[in-house]
């Protein structure tokens, strides 16, 4: 208990590192690919994801999904890939080798579509190479390009105000 906690403030310094050296460079491409990062605890609609997806025209395949689960014991088939908090080290150090290569996907759009805040989740949407990020959430407003203030129950009104949005800024 005493390591897991000094491994959580190793990360979350590495965290805020990394936040205080990002360099806000959003490109003016359209949205042609997405990435979802998603606590299961509080969305589990895969329908509903599908449908934000053609509402964004973005095709299936260039669109990735991981979502966070609390313990390893509790994954089921649901989404593309998982991740757990043992698959962190210290310094955010990742042994998961599908959430390695979703992080260094190069997304037009990352949505980080939890409420709660949680160092991995976190350290997910902070590593990100993503060109422009959306959160529901302003627990921590530097993760962030664009925030939606919404709750994770409500994704018909995310979706609406994240088309609103990104036609404006002429992504879509």
């Amino acid at each position: 208990m005493f390591l897991k906690r000094f491994k959580e403030k190793s990360n979350k310094k590495y965290m805020n590192q990394l936040l205080a050296a990002r360099k806000v460079a959003v490109s003016n491409n359209k949205v042609s690919s997405i990435g979802v990062i998603l606590n299961s605890n509080e969305f589990s609609d895969l329908e509903a994801i599908r449908r934000f997806f053609k509402d964004l025209n973005v095709k299936e395949n260039r669109t990735k999904i991981v979502s966070f689960v609390d313990d390893e014991k509790s994954i089921t088939n649901t989404w593309d890939t998982y991740f757990y908090p043992k698959q962190f080290g210290w310094s955010a150090k990742i042994t998961n080798v599908a959430l390695e290569e979703f992080l260094n996907t190069p997304f037009d759009v990352l949505v980080s579509f939890y409420t709660k805040s949680n160092t991995e989740l976190d350290l997910v949407t902070t590593l990100s190479k993503a060109n422009f990020k959306i959160g529901i959430s302003d627990n921590d407003s530097r993760l962030y390009d664009l925030i939606i203030y919404t709750n994770s129950n409500n994704l018909k009104l995310f979706t609406k105000e994240v088309v609103k949005y990104l036609k404006q800024l002429n992504k879509l």
